[in-house]
């Protein structure tokens, strides 16, 4: 009764939407559809395509131009108000040069505005006065994560990289994310960064908090919260949102 009773807050949250978003995914993505149907506020649409951009199919940006142009265009037939690269790694591989030259890819092909997770995940970091984080992802490594946080003005104190493949990234339980951020809090961070789209950090972002009173930023968080602020005017006053962290709290 209650995958019904989701399955049909979700239909009616889309039937009313007032405000709908694109995201371009990774293929082997399978949290972010989930994620954002279950946390994105009333009157916000959301809606997914996929593109070989990360894990084994991640290449460099010309070679994946054509597909991700591809995949913005089916995203437009929609007709959403915004489109989001959403993938952390990939976003923040080439630096913030390297973002603009994929976001004006995707504004060129779907004529819609666009932004990716790196922006969002900054924004959100900024809007948070958080400048010395630890960084904690499944990744291999996280070379590519600190390299644009310190590139934007946030450095990195200290990082956790679980050396996951892509598939397994979805196999870690909200619990042992809270586990590994108290294990790897250090007093000089100013904050959390839970990076990667494709986990079940966000539903880890209160117990963190509470636990050290530090805020949490996560990749998946830090979209929605871009995005309902861009879109604010056309959503309208919206309710609290606990679950997702001190993040929710701050507007535009």
């Amino acid at each position: 009764m209650d995958a019904i009773a989701a399955d049909r807050r979700t239909e009616a949250r889309l039937g009313e939407a007032r405000a709908r978003i694109g995201l371009i995914i990774p293929s082997v993505n399978s949290l972010s559809e989930p994620q954002f149907n279950r946390f994105a506020p009333a009157g916000l649409g959301v809606h997914v395509t996929r593109a070989r951009v990360a894990g084994e199919w991640k290449r460099p940006l010309d070679e994946m131009a054509a597909e991700i142009a591809l995949s913005a265009q089916l995203l437009a037939d929609c007709g959403p108000d915004l489109i989001v690269f959403h993938c952390t790694d990939t976003s923040m591989t080439a630096g913030p040069q390297g973002e603009e030259q994929l976001l004006s890819l995707i504004r060129a092909a779907a004529g819609v505005e666009a932004v990716a997770t790196s922006r969002l995940v900054l924004e959100a970091l900024q809007a948070l006065a958080l400048d010395k984080v630890v960084v904690i992802s499944p990744y291999r490594t996280n070379e590519n994560v600190i390299r644009y946080l310190r590139a934007s003005g946030v450095d990195v104190v200290h990082d956790v990289a679980l050396g996951l493949t892509a598939r397994e990234f979805v196999t870690v339980p909200p619990q042992r994310w809270a586990e590994i951020a108290r294990q790897n809090d250090r007093s000089e961070a100013n904050g959390i960064f839970l990076s990667c789209t494709n986990t079940t950090q966000i539903e880890a972002i209160a117990e963190i908090e509470r636990a050290l009173d530090k805020p949490v930023v996560n990749s998946n968080q830090a979209v929605l919260w871009g995005c309902v602020n861009r879109l604010r005017s056309a959503l309208g006053t919206l309710p609290p949102m606990p679950a997702l962290g001190r993040l929710m709290q701050r507007t535009n």
